[in-house]
């Protein structure tokens, strides 16, 4: 069990922040899923997870267009 600081803080437990190579500086997407609150860090685990994810779609010809189109605004 864990308690909410007045400013909204928590503090993960050591074992679970072990288990997911959680250090100090580890960036997390925080978001609602149905009643529950998803805190999902982004850790080294995370990139190899999604390396190649993208592969064959036009993602990155997109990422470029759309980065041309803001240059020339």
């Amino acid at each position: 069990m864990i308690s909410f600081s007045v400013k909204g803080q928590v503090v993960i437990p050591r074992g679970i922040r072990n288990a997911f190579e959680i250090g100090e500086g580890t960036r997390a997407v925080v978001y609602p899923e149905g009643d529950h609150i998803v805190i999902k860090p982004i850790t080294a685990r995370h990139y190899k997870r999604i390396r190649g994810s993208l592969k064959g779609t036009k993602a990155m010809d997109v990422f470029l267009a759309e980065r041309r189109r803001e240059r020339d605004i």
